[in-house]
């Protein structure tokens, strides 16, 4: 897939604004090259200096829209208080590697991802120059049959 890069710029900066991550944030846009790098993007985040630097697949991107990616991301940045408040919050009342730290864990990590997901979506849709959903990531996905193989029928 070719990446545009004056486009991709222009939404970043289109997001920013619309989501209000600016002026409250320095944030910046890389694209990171590396083939092997197997996300679409990323986040690496400075709380302390409200810093964020926004990573974006440019080599081989898993995801056909790059703007639903960019509100992604910026949706994450968005929930990063309460993201590091909840995590603060299972690491200090369970031990790590129990089953009951595992469970809280991976609950908390599919349920942030399901909303900032769902917040993308909703807003992709109401203001995306792009509305066009990403379908990369069910690719890698077992068929709605495969999930059936192997299971015992209930008699």
């Amino acid at each position: 897939m070719k990446v545009d890069e004056n486009k991709i710029i222009q939404s970043f900066e289109k997001w920013c604004k619309k989501l209000r991550i600016i002026p409250d944030w320095d944030i910046k846009l890389e694209f990171v090259d590396d083939i092997n790098w197997r996300k679409t993007g990323d986040f690496k985040v400075d709380c302390d200096d409200r810093k964020a630097l926004l990573l974006l697949n440019r080599a081989n991107p898993k995801q056909e829209n790059l703007e639903e990616v960019i509100v992604h991301e910026l949706f994450h940045l968005k929930m990063y208080p309460l993201d590091q408040v909840t995590e603060s919050l299972i690491t200090a009342n369970f031990q790590e590697g129990t089953p009951a730290y595992d469970f809280a864990y991976s609950q908390f990590f599919i349920s942030l991802e399901q909303t900032v997901e769902e917040l993308t979506k909703c807003f992709l849709l109401e203001y995306g120059d792009n509305k066009e959903l990403s379908y990369g990531r069910c690719k890698n996905q077992k068929s709605y049959n495969e999930l059936f193989e192997g299971l015992k029928k209930i008699e």
